[in-house]
């Protein structure tokens, strides 16, 4: 007879993941041995379907009693033990026989790979964790939580001979942001570990434990204490320290600081100078400190990493498309444009769904004034050829203002099935503004009452009126929404669209609006200058408070000027530095007079933006062309004016070669 395998799980309320990991191991284990810990859901009725065999354990807050309880009931010689949301992948199952017929091993370590997120976007980090071990009465675990087999093995058998299971995986879920807000994982696991410290204060293991479960709960700052204490001292050999390592840095970062997490990558550094992780996180410190050099060179230094050992627990991209993306950044933030594309570019060949790199293409493309241009580019590169592919593109269309692809890409994105309504949502917009108003109220009266969207979609509806100017239907609609309970701001908003929709407003109030009354204002603002209407725009902010406006005429000037309407941008921008100082204001107005070809007010409000903050690369570069252009323009008039001094004609040709 030939060596069996027990497979070995605790679970409670595990309904939704365990059919998944059981039917993962058919055929590759010869027992299931499920002890439920309290389940009042489905979990013990689908194990036995599976042909598991299930026992009672009362949950006494120690995981490591739960496991060894499953372990008394296992007659296999080997023991392999899983989570319910994790599986074991389905090329790893003739691997595991393989691995149980070596005589001269006693345990294994075995790659995991952690899926991490939501739903809507997940990362992947992979991990070594000790799953396989043979089955003896004295190997028995030990620890409340995060309970230990390896080193219990070692103490009883010092001879005991471990290996890394080639070839062998486990994928867990149970990261993903929606098992653990079902399981309040990170609450539980807190309450445990304290407790388990105060009887053991000293166990370095499970202060490391601690301090992950700190930082997943985003108590940074403690998480880095914690962390570091677990590190000082620690034997250079252990298993996990690359790990703690990157933690500590990453604690430190999202603490706010720098100073500290990049000492403790540069120390890590030095232990395992092949890390990519710590690299980027240093590129991340650098970029933040806006050192700009520093960064490309690190983030550069990731990517050139071989790849990482399986105990480095190296994240997802930070060899790839993470890096790649901020050296994109980088560039953009010098204007290098064409740079920025090839990262991003770069980005999207190592990961095509990752759509930070993709919408910052898209926005470099400028769909909105050229959407024939960005979708021909697109396509080129990509291949949009099924309906989540368009969806996504079509989404960051959307969010780009460019609506008319956005629409085109959303109807290929659910040509073939139900819409959502929230796409339904998206659709009416487009349509609006494009102004297919038939088209939108169509769709907009498809929507139920009880749908949480349909007061947005009741606003679109009287927005298409208001457009029109059909004054008795805004007012319907007006009361209509009112009557749902609308916050204050909301009815303050539609009385600025019921009081201007004759256009006149000498006896209209002033408006005091609050936060999220001027985001909707805004928005409001945007689609009306995107449909040309500016005047209708101009009727609405006059009849704003000023006070209320004047912290928002930057982003107001911004909108005006991203829309074509310079003059109105010129003459808010005026009145915004008239009151504050703000380098981004004069930067913007400088722009202004660039293309108005005003040299000498677009070098001053270069200047005044550099004076203001002197660690923004882009005044600097706008600066130097609008020198460059000026000296272009006199070069020209001089050649013009002198055609037969060789002085002009050799500086125009020294132009022309650079």
């Amino acid at each position: 007879m030939g060596t069996t395998v027990s497979l070995c799980m605790i679970v409670r309320n595990e309904a939704q993941n365990i059919r998944r990991c059981l039917e993962s191991v058919a055929g590759a284990v010869d027992e299931i041995i499920v002890v439920d810990t309290g389940s009042t859901d489905e979990t013990c009725q689908i194990a036995r379907e599976a042909g598991a065999r299930v026992y009672r354990f009362l949950w006494n807050e120690n995981f490591s009693d739960a496991r060894n309880f499953s372990l008394e009931q296992a007659k296999g010689d080997w023991i392999l033990f899983l989570d319910a949301d994790e599986e074991l992948a389905g090329e790893s199952r003739e691997v595991l026989k393989k691995l149980v017929a070596e005589e001269t091993v006693e345990g294994y370590f075995v790659k995991i790979i952690n899926y991490i997120g939501s739903e809507g976007w997940t990362e992947t980090c992979p991990d070594l964790v000790f799953r396989l071990f043979r089955n003896r009465r004295e190997y028995r675990f030990r620890g409340a939580i995060h309970e230990q087999i390896a080193n219990v093995i070692l103490e009883k058998n010092s001879n005991a001979s471990y290996r890394v299971a080639e070839n062998m995986v486990i994928i867990h879920y149970g990261y993903l942001d929606v098992q653990i807000a079902e399981k309040q994982k990170k609450e539980r696991n807190l309450k445990l570990i304290q407790k388990e410290l105060g009887q053991d204060p000293d166990n370095r293991l499970l202060r490391y434990h601690y301090g992950v479960e700190l930082f997943r709960a985003e108590r940074y700052a403690e998480a880095a204490e914690e962390l570091t204490r677990a590190a000082n001292g620690i034997d250079p050999n252990t298993i996990y320290l690359p790990k703690l390592l990157r933690y500590i840095v990453m604690a430190h970062h999202y603490a706010g600081q720098p100073d500290r997490a990049f000492h403790a990558a540069r120390l890590g550094l030095r232990l395992f100078p092949d890390y990519a992780d710590l690299y980027y996180y240093l590129g991340l410190i650098d970029l933040g400190l806006k050192r700009y050099a520093e960064a490309s060179r690190c983030f550069q230094r990731a990517v050139s990493m071989p790849q990482q050992p399986a105990r480095y627990a190296s994240f997802a991209g930070v060899r790839g498309f993470r890096s790649y993306f901020h050296l994109g950044r980088i560039a953009e933030t010098f204007l290098d444009q064409d740079k920025a594309l090839e990262y991003y570019m770069a980005s999207l060949r190592d990961n095509p769904e990752f759509t930070p790199a993709l919408e910052s293409m898209v926005r470099i493309l400028n769909p909105r004034e050229n959407p024939k241009y960005t979708v021909e580019c697109l396509e080129k590169a990509f291949e949009f050829c099924t309906p989540r592919a368009n969806l996504m593109i079509g989404q960051i269309f959307f969010r780009q203002g460019a609506y008319g692809p956005a629409l085109e890409y959303l109807e290929k994105g659910t040509a073939d099935g139900p819409v959502p309504p929230e796409i339904e949502l998206w659709k009416v917009i487009c349509l609006t503004q494009q102004r297919r108003y038939l088209e939108a109220l169509r769709i907009i009266g498809n929507f139920p009452r009880d749908s949480s969207l349909y007061p947005l979609a009741k606003f679109n509806q009287l927005f298409c009126f208001w457009i029109h100017d059909k004054k008795r239907k805004v007012r319907v609609i007006s009361a209509e929404l009112c009557a749902m309970g609308l916050a204050e701001d909301t009815e303050r908003v539609l009385g600025l669209l019921l009081d201007t929709l004759d256009g006149k407003n000498q006896h209209i109030p002033e408006t005091v609006l609050g936060k999220d009354g001027i985001v909707l204002l805004l928005d409001i603002i945007k689609r009306l200058l995107d449909m040309n209407e500016a005047g209708r725009a101009e009727r609405l902010l006059s009849a704003v408070n000023p006070e209320t406006l004047a912290k928002y005429r930057l982003k107001l000037a911004q909108l005006f000027y991203e829309y074509g309407f310079r003059e109105r941008a010129e003459t808010i921008l005026k009145e915004h530095l008239a009151a504050n100082r703000n380098a981004e204001a004069h930067y913007l107005l400088a722009e202004i007079y660039r293309e108005k070809d005003s040299f000498d007010e677009a070098e001053r409000h270069y200047r005044r933006a550099l004076e203001l903050s002197q660690d923004e690369p882009r005044y600097y570069i706008r600066l130097i062309q609008l020198y460059d252009d000026r000296r272009g323009k006199i070069l020209q008039e001089a050649v013009r004016r002198y055609p037969d001094i060789d002085i002009f004609s050799k500086l125009a040709g020294e132009d022309r070669a650079t």
